[in-house]
Parts: C-alpha cells; sequence; structure tokens
C-alpha cells in the first residue's frame, strides 16, 4: 500500500491533535516536510508524489515523540529565529519569537547609537550573538557567554552555521564572573521561572534544561545579580537589555536604582527592561 504526499498529511494532523491542538496541520506538514526532504513551504507541489515505506517508518517514529510531548523544535533538529536557521536540540532553550523583540531592539539601539561592544549573557543556543552579528551590517567586537559548555557548543554551532564563528569570542562565565572588559550593550534572555512555573511546566517545556528555565522561587535570582553586576561591566553611555517574564515588570525594574523603561510585545504584555549607564 502507497500513501501519496497528500494523504500522509491528512493522517498525520489527525495522529498530532491530542497533542498540537491547532497548530495539528502545520506541524505535520513541517514533520512531512522533513521526511520527504521538502520544504514545508512547497510541500504542495508534492501533493500527489508517493511516500516510500522507509519514509513512513521514519514519520511514525517522529510521530510517537511528538506524543510523548517532545517539541516539535527538539524532533527537526532546526528551528528559524529573526529569519536566520538555528539548530536547537536539549542543550538550550528554543529560540522563541518573544525573544526576537529583545534582538529587534538591540539591533535599533546598536544603530542608533554606533555602538561597537556587545555581550549576550546566558547565550543558550546563541540565537542573540548570531542574529546580531549577522543582521547589524556593522562591525562589531561581539562577545556571548554561558555557565553550560554544552549551550555554548551549541551556541558554536550555530555561529557556523549562519557563517559568524569568526564574529564572536565565547565564555563559560556564569554571568559576568569570567568576562573581561566593558562593553556598549549587554543583552540577555535569562532564566526566570518560578518555582510555581516549574511545577506547573507544560510537558514540551519539561524536556528544555532546567538550567536555563529556573529563575529562584520568585524568578528574580538572575535579575538581582545582573542588577548588582552590570554597572561593572557597561561603559559609560552604555544600555542593558533583558527579556522579562510578563508578570515579572515591576519586581525586575524595582531592582535598579536609576529608572528603567519597559517594552512591551504585540500582546500587550512587559516584555524588555532597559537601563542605561550614565555619561
Amino acid at each position: 500500500m502507497t500513501m501519496t504526499v497528500a494523504e500522509t498529511v491528512r493522517l498525520a494532523k489527525l495522529r498530532l491533535e491530542p497533542v498540537a491542538g491547532e497548530e495539528s496541520l502545520q506541524q505535520a506538514k513541517l514533520l512531512v516536510a522533513a521526511v520527504i526532504g521538502a520544504e514545508a513551504d512547497a510541500l504542495m507541489v508534492h501533493t500527489w508524489m508517493d511516500v516510500t515505506e522507509e519514509q513512513l517508518v521514519l514519520l511514525g517514529e517522529l510521530l510517537e515523540r511528538r506524543l510523548k510531548g517532545e517539541p516539535l523544535q527538539y524532533i527537526l533538529g532546526e528551528w528559524e529565529f529573526m529569519g536566520l536557521p538555528f539548530y536547537v536540540d536539549e542543550r538550550a532553550l528554543i529560540p522563541r519569537q518573544d525573544t526576537e523583540l529583545l534582538c529587534e531592539k538591540a539591533l535599533e539601539i546598536i544603530r542608533t547609537k554606533h555602538y561597537k561592544r556587545v555581550l549576550d549573557l546566558c547565550t543558550g543556543s546563541g540565537c542573540l550573538a548570531v542574529s546580531i552579528a549577522k543582521l547589524a551590517e556593522m562591525d562589531l567586537v561581539l562577545a556571548a557567554s554561558d555557565v553550560s559548555a554544552d549551550a555554548l557548543a551549541l551556541a558554536k554551532e550555530n555561529a557556523a552555521l549562519n557563517g559568524v564563528d569568526a564574529s564572536i569570542q565565547w565564555f563559560e562565565s556564569d554571568l559576568f564572573e569570567r568576562i573581561p572588559g566593558t562593553f556598549d550593550v549587554i543583552v540577555s534572555n535569562p532564566p526566570y521561572l518560578t518555582q510555581e512555573d516549574m511545577d506547573h511546566l507544560q510537558t514540551e517545556v519539561a524536556f528544555e534544561p532546567r538550567l536555563a528555565l529556573f529563575g529562584g522561587a520568585d524568578g528574580l535570582d538572575f535579575y538581582r545579580r545582573i542588577a548588582e553586576q552590570y554597572k561593572a561591566h557597561l561603559a559609560p553611555g552604555g544600555t542593558l537589555l533583558l527579556e522579562i517574564g510578563s508578570a515579572q515588570a515591576e519586581g525586575v525594574s524595582a531592582l535598579f536604582e536609576r529608572k528603567v523603561s519597559v517594552f512591551y510585545d504585540l500582546c500587550g504584555n512587559p516584555r524588555l527592561i532597559l537601563a542605561e549607564q550614565s555619561e
């Protein structure tokens, strides 16, 4: 018995509905496309092509992983951020659309203020550092750090994937501990989930590294440390940009001596905190 691509997508969608809901069709298309070696956006071109038995077996294995709650991104092994490709696996958080706001704001400030020295703190997959290096269209001195050697290894792979591996210095460091010098802009998406958040994680999120998720009982542990230490690493006139949880604007803002600016995402939730160093 043979099946066409269209039939395979339909059946995959039905199997995915318990875990993917409204996204089941899109996820089915992505998995089928990966199995037959096509781009998901071009799947319609292959609608009547037969799917081989070997491809169906592989798709079945991928569907089983998804039905057990494993994130689609980890199954595919690659995901897009800022229009760029990134390898994704259990070594680091999956790049999320929320974090694109942080990247866009950093790029805007770098270009407007002609900043040259950039630090990505808690780099994880490297999505921020790599995107800034690729998209800034300026000569920058870029550094990226993470306490996890595994995450740094993944970030380096992503820098190579996007052709910017020679543009970034890497530091295995617990926040600022092993990072020399000062920077014009520091960006960070630190761990910020509370204990309550961790106790009620979605199945998919539970696959991601705890080290990159848990921010202490109230989720603010890393912000406290950053607020205490950042001034020594931010140049005069420099800017600190932090991603925050949607309920953390007031708590994080209170950690800073100076007034900070809050930026909101498309859903109207506070998502970024900006603090400036005096000249």
